[in-house]
């Protein structure tokens, strides 16, 4: 078991203020949505233990005489551990607390009013669990088309009473909440006629004609940025998928982008000609 000071990079004589900023430093460094490594979220979930026990004095005197092994197997004391988690678009948030109450109650957390705050600071939504959720904030909802939503927009609306602007970054989903100074916009997002999305990435179903797939050649395809030319393999099955990297629907409030999966289907032909069926039938004897 790694000591926990080590986790959060600082010394076992760190003072409260440098812990709250070691364990920012590596909760932002360390959160899956942001470091696809392997071991990116085992590492946040010893970065959460780590800090909920330095952070809290009592706690972190215990650990000083006892070490991890008295948190790990005896548990903290309260009414058993809790578990904290959402689902914000493409992006999921945990965080496992003793028991007992909000896990980040009494903590400064340096500008932030608890850990969620941080990711909500990068990716722009609201974490149920933070405190400034818990604070009555209105709720519109506002429906963009698929487009709007892949690209951000900007939305003329009635906030209480009055007309204003608002600004949908691009990349967002149907069910995320953005926050304003005074305000929360819900979004609805229409379905788009042949883009399937799920998260970031999308994907598109291209037919192409039984000698297309045989043979080998070129087609188009549509991206969110236009056509697209991609070659065909000789011999290309019926489902085959080709991967475009970040041609997806970018992260909000981020470089980052999702995929487009293209997925092959073999066109068959409800009817055929004379001929045609002499030439499949000599093919079929060929092949």
């Amino acid at each position: 078991m790694a000591d926990y000071y080590e986790i959060l990079g600082v010394s076992k004589k760190a003072s409260d203020a440098e812990i709250k900023t070691g364990y920012r430093k590596q909760a932002l460094k360390w959160h899956p949505d942001r470091n696809k490594s392997s071991e990116a979220s085992e590492r946040f979930k010893e970065i959460n233990k780590a800090f909920e026990v330095l952070s809290d004095p009592k706690k972190r005197e215990m650990y000083d005489q006892y070490g991890p092994d008295a948190f790990e197997k005896a548990g903290f004391p309260g009414t058993g551990p809790q578990s904290y988690s959402y689902r914000q678009g493409p992006f999921t948030y945990t965080y496992t607390s003793s028991g007992g109450g909000s896990p980040f109650e009494g903590i400064d957390f340096e500008g932030f009013s608890d850990p969620f705050e941080i990711f909500e600071q990068f990716f722009g939504f609201t974490s149920p669990f933070s405190r400034r959720s818990q604070k009555r904030h209105p709720v519109y909802e506002v429906k963009l088309t698929f487009d709007e939503a892949v690209h951000g927009t900007k939305k003329e609306t009635v906030i209480k009473g009055e007309k204003r602007t608002i600004k949908i970054p691009a990349g967002v989903d149907s069910g995320m909440r953005i926050r304003f100074s005074d305000f929360d916009v819900e979004v609805s997002v229409n379905q788009h006629p042949y883009f399937r999305r799920d998260g970031q990435d999308i994907y598109f179903e291209k037919e192409i004609d039984y000698p297309l797939a045989v043979l080998g050649g070129v087609v188009e395809v549509p991206t969110i940025d236009g056509e697209v030319k991609l070659r065909i393999r000789p011999g290309t099955q019926s489902g085959t998928t080709v991967r475009l990297r970040s041609q997806g629907i970018p992260y909000p409030n981020s470089s980052r982008r999702g995929d487009q999966y293209v997925v092959y289907r073999i066109r068959i032909p409800e009817r055929v000609s004379s001929k045609g069926k002499k030439l499949l039938a000599d093919l079929q004897k060929e092949l």
